[in-house]
């Protein structure tokens, strides 16, 4: 136990303390006797008033650090919550993006399938001279195909969404 003596509003006061907490217990007693100061001709005939009026300063101070740093704590969580929120709507987005690229790549799947398809029938047929022939049918079935296919290019593109 160590003692320490403080001077505060011109008085000196010795107090114990902790070994290696004189220097903390003297800054303290600086911040009491600045408040004391504070007070300058309104001071009061009793010491121990004089002492609770500093005291009512520092508790003061101490009040609205206390209100900055709960508006500031309170700030930074309603950002968080905030941009958590984006995160999650961000992730909801790519979710649905990644869906209507798996649904636009099986399109083109389903639409190469169906082209080789309409390719493999029309060279099985032939005209009455023995040359390959293409009928109505075909040329249409193509001409629906190409435009499927166009359109989901332009949704994989970013642009109409076909689906």
């Amino acid at each position: 136990m160590s003692r320490v003596t403080l001077d505060i509003g011109g008085h000196s006061y010795t107090v114990n303390c902790a070994d290696g907490e004189e220097d903390h217990i003297t800054a303290l007693a600086a911040m009491i006797d600045e408040k004391y100061a504070q007070l300058g001709d309104a001071r009061m005939p009793q010491e121990a008033q004089n002492m609770l009026f500093a005291a009512l300063f520092l508790a003061d101070e101490l009040s609205e650090a206390r209100k900055t740093a709960e508006t500031t704590s309170q700030s930074a969580e309603h950002e968080m919550v905030r941009s958590g929120g984006k995160k999650a709507e961000l992730r909801a987005e790519i979710e649905t993006l990644t869906k209507s690229e798996a649904r636009a790549r099986e399109e083109i799947a389903a639409l190469k399938s169906e082209l080789a398809e309409m390719h493999e029938a029309a060279s099985h047929q032939h005209d009455l001279f023995g040359a390959p022939s293409v009928s109505d049918d075909v040329i249409e079935r193509l001409e629906a195909l190409a435009k499927r296919a166009e359109e989901t290019a332009t949704a994989l593109e970013g642009g109409d969404k076909a689906y």
